[in-house]
C-alpha cells in the first residue's frame, strides 16, 4: 500500500469521525453530537452542545426509527443544575465520554403487569466539568421502549442544596397531549390538550404525548427517587413550550419541610425516564421499575398480592360498626378474596367488638385484615383517628408489633400531601419499618409510584389517582368518570399499581353512568398489587353465576399484559395472562355504543380454549353471559352499551 494511499486513507477515517462524534473544544461547529441507540437500534438518543461562542450548553434529542428513517420523537432537552455552591448548566465542558456498555438484568416482580422483567439498554456516561472543575457525569440509556438520564456528582463531599434543576422538555404546540393540572394528593383528572389549545401551568406526572405525524407517543416520568432528592413536577409557566422540572410549592404540607432539597455528595438524581413506542409498547412497559434500585428485601415469599373487600365506599364509617366490618370479612371469604380492610376510626370500634375482636374474626373465618393509619404529624388537617401512629419510628416499631400479634398483614397509610423531601424520607423509612415485621404497605394521599415497588416489593400499591372514592365527594366524577377510566391505563396505570378501587355496581352518594360490564371489566383494565373491590356485599350477589364466579378467581398479580386495541379518552382493550389463563377486559366511552370486533391472535397457536364472556345486556344493570371454544385464528363481534364493556375469561382446553 503506498505511503500517499494509506494517508488518504487516515484523512477519511478521521473525517468519518468528526461527522459521527463532532470535534471536541471547536467553536465552528455547530452541534457536538454522542449518540447511543437501544438494542433493537429503534430509539435513538443524542447528546448536543448548543456551542453559543464559548460557553457549553448541553441537551439531549430523542428519535425513533421507523420503517428505515430516523423521526424526532423529542427536539430539545435542556439539561443542568443549579446548587447553592456552584452552576451547572451553560459552563459545562465534555471531557470524554465511556464507549456505549449494554445493561442486561433480569428481575422477577411479586406482583404488577409482568412477572418476569428484563432491564436491557445501551448505556454511555459523560464526563462534564463547570468552570470551576467540578465534575458531573451524565448518564444516558437507550432502552426498545425508551430512553432514561440522571445526573451524577461523583466527587466525595460535604451537604449541598439544590436551588434548581434545569431539565426541560421541549413540546412542539402541535403534539396532541393528555396531563393532570398538579395538586399534592394526585387525584385530579386528565385534561386532552389538543394542538392550538396550549395550556399553562403546572402539571403532575406522568404526562403522555402524541406528535403530530402520529407515529410516536411518549410519557414523561421519573423513577428510583430516594432520600437524597424531592419529588419534581412539570411547568410550562415560564414557556408555554418547554415543562421544566420544578420543586414543589413551599406551602405544601401546610409549610412543613423545605422545598429545595439537601444532597449529599457523591450524589445522583432520580432517572428522568420517557417510555417511547406505540401505545402497546407504553402500557407494556416497566420501564420505571426497571431503572429502579433492586429489592432490598431477601425473602418475599410474605409479600401475596390479592383481592380486598372495603367498605368506606357504601358506607363511610362503617369501620366503627363492628357488625358492618364482619359483613365485609364475611363478603372476602366468600368471594374467595384474601382480605378485608379495616379502613378509619377502626379505634371507635363499637356494636358488639372492638380492633383485636375484629381481627379473630376475621383469621377465623379464613381471611387476612389489613388496617388504616392517618400519616399524622402536621403536615396535614386531617384529624381522623388513629393518627402519629406511623410518624416516628419509635411509634411505628410499636405499632407493628402489636399488629403482628394480632394477625394484621398490612398497613394502609393516608394524607401525605406533598412530595418535599422529609416526606419522600418518611415514606421510605415507613417501608423499611414495616419489611422488619413482614407488613404489607400501600399509600392513599400520595405520590404517583416512583419505583419503589421494586426496592421494597411490600409496597403493594399506591392512591395518587381521582377513583371511585369519587363517587363520594363531588357530583361532577358521575360525568367524568367513563372517558376518565379510558385515560388512567395510558397514564396513571402505566407507572405503577393503582389503588382505584373499582368494580362497583350500586351507587355511592352519586350515580354511575358506567354499565355493569364497563364497571366488570375495571378488575382487568386496572391493576393493583392489593385491588380493593369496593361494592357492598349485595352488589356482588345480584350479579350472575357467571360474573360471581369471574370476580371470585380473577388475579391481581399477573405473568403477562397486552393492549389490544385503545385510545386515550375513547376505549381499551386489555388482555392479561395468569398462568395459561388470559383474562379480557374492555371499556368505552362512547355516545352510541360499540361493535368491537374481537380477534384472539394473540393466543398461542394450536390451543383451544374456553371463553367465558361477559358483557352489556340490553341495559346498564344487566350482564349477559355468553360461552365459546376459540383459538389464534377465531374472531368474533361483542357489543357494548355507551359507556359500557365486557370481561372475559380464556382457559385453555386440555
Amino acid at each position: 500500500m503506498s505511503i500517499t494511499f494509506k494517508k488518504s486513507l487516515y484523512r477519511m477515517q478521521a473525517l468519518m469521525l468528526l461527522i459521527f462524534f463532532g470535534w471536541w473544544g471547536s467553536t465552528n461547529i455547530q452541534a457536538q453530537i454522542v449518540r447511543v441507540e437501544s438494542p433493537n437500534k429503534k430509539v435513538v438518543v443524542s447528546l448536543k452542545n448548543k456551542q453559543n461562542q464559548k460557553l457549553d450548553a448541553w441537551y439531549l434529542e430523542v428519535s425513533q426509527k421507523l420503517d428505515g428513517k430516523e423521526e424526532k420523537s423529542i427536539t430539545k432537552i435542556d439539561l443542568g443544575l443549579s446548587r447553592s455552591d456552584q452552576e451547572f448548566a451553560s459552563n459545562l465542558r465534555l471531557l470524554k465520554f465511556d464507549p456505549a456498555k449494554k445493561i442486561v438484568e433480569q428481575y422477577d416482580a411479586p406482583f404488577g403487569k409482568k412477572s418476569k422483567c428484563t432491564n436491557e439498554a445501551n448505556e454511555i456516561i459523560a464526563q462534564f466539568e463547570n468552570d470551576q472543575k467540578t465534575k458531573l457525569n451524565l448518564h444516558v440509556r437507550a432502552y426498545n421502549d425508551g430512553v432514561t438520564f440522571r445526573y451524577e456528582f461523583p466527587q466525595a463531599g460535604s451537604s449541598l442544596i439544590m436551588n434548581e434543576e434545569y431539565t426541560s422538555y421541549e413540546i412542539p404546540n402541535v403534539t396532541k397531549r393528555w396531563m393532570e393540572p398538579w395538586n399534592p394528593a394526585n387525584e385530579g383528572t386528565y385534561s386532552t390538550i389538543v394542538p392550538g389549545k396550549l395550556e399553562s401551568g403546572e402539571w403532575g406526572y406522568p404526562a403522555l404525548f402524541h406528535t403530530q405525524d402520529t407515529t410516536c407517543w411518549f410519557l414523561i416520568h421519573e423513577a428510583d427517587l430516594d432520600r437524597n432528592y424531592c419529588g419534581t413536577k412539570l411547568s410550562n409557566v415560564a414557556d408555554s413550550m418547554k415543562y421544566k422540572l420544578t420543586f414543589h410549592n413551599p406551602k405544601d404540607a401546610r409549610g412543613f419541610g423545605e422545598s429545595k432539597p439537601t444532597i449529599q455528595l457523591p450524589w445522583k438524581s432520580p432517572w428522568r425516564v420517557i417510555i417511547i413506542g406505540g401505545l402497546p409498547d407504553i402500557v407494556a412497559s416497566t420501564l420505571v421499575d426497571d431503572v429502579s434500585t433492586p429489592s432490598k428485601i431477601k425473602n418475599t415469599e410474605w409479600i401475596k398480592p390479592g383481592l380486598v373487600s372495603w367498605n368506606y365506599w357504601s358506607s363511610n364509617h362503617g369501620t366503627k360498626d363492628f357488625q358492618i366490618v364482619k359483613k365485609f370479612a364475611d363478603l372476602a371469604a366468600e368471594m374467595n378474596w384474601p382480605y378485608t380492610l379495616l379502613d378509619w376510626e377502626w379505634d371507635g370500634m363499637s356494636n358488639g367488638g372492638n380492633v383485636e375482636d375484629a381481627a379473630k374474626y376475621i383469621l377465623s373465618i379464613g381471611v387476612k385484615p389489613l388496617i388504616w393509619y392517618n400519616s399524622g404529624g402536621d403536615h396535614t388537617t386531617v384529624t381522623s383517628t388513629p393518627k402519629d401512629r406511623m410518624l416516628t419510628h419509635e411509634n411505628r416499631l410499636e405499632e407493628f408489633a402489636k399488629l403482628k400479634k394480632m394477625g394484621f398483614v398490612g398497613v394502609k397509610v393516608d394524607f401525605f400531601e406533598s412530595e418535599k423531601q422529609h416526606m419522600i424520607q418518611y415514606y421510605l423509612d415507613i417501608l423499611e419499618d414495616a419489611a422488619a415485621f413482614e407488613m404489607m404497605v400501600y399509600f392513599h394521599g400520595c405520590l404517583v409510584p416512583r419505583g419503589w415497588a421494586r426496592t421494597y416489593p411490600n409496597l403493594m400499591t399506591y392512591e395518587g389517582v381521582r377513583g371511585a372514592e369519587w363517587y363520594n365527594n363531588v357530583p361532577t366524577f358521575t360525568a367524568i368518570a367513563p372517558e376518565h377510566n379510558t385515560i388512567l391505563p395510558f397514564t396513571r396505570n402505566v407507572i405503577g399499581s393503582m389503588d382505584y378501587t373499582p368494580v362497583t355496581f350500586t351507587n355511592s352518594q352519586f350515580a354511575h353512568i358506567t354499565s355493569f360490564g364497563h364497571e366488570l371489566a375495571l378488575g382487568v383494565v386496572f391493576e393493583s398489587g392489593l385491588q380493593h373491590l369496593a361494592d357492598r356485599p349485595e352488589g356482588y350477589r345480584q350479579l350472575p353465576f357467571a360474573a360471581k364466579l369471574f370476580m371470585s378467581e380473577l388475579p391481581n398479580a399477573w405473568d403477562e399484559t397486552k393492549l389490544l386495541d385503545g385510545y386515550p379518552g375513547r376505549e381499551v382493550l386489555m388482555a392479561r395472562r395468569k398462568g395459561k389463563d388470559w383474562y379480557l377486559g374492555s371499556i368505552c366511552n362512547t355516545r352510541w355504543g360499540q361493535r368491537k370486533a374481537l380477534k384472539f391472535d394473540f393466543l398461542p397457536p394450536n390451543i383451544k380454549y374456553k371463553l367465558t364472556l361477559i358483557k352489556d345486556g340490553s341495559y346498564d344493570q344487566e350482564l349477559e353471559v355468553e360461552y365459546a371454544i376459540v383459538d389464534s385464528s377465531s374472531t368474533m363481534t361483542v357489543n357494548s352499551l355507551r359507556r359500557g364493556g365486557f370481561a372475559a375469561r380464556l382457559s385453555p382446553i386440555n
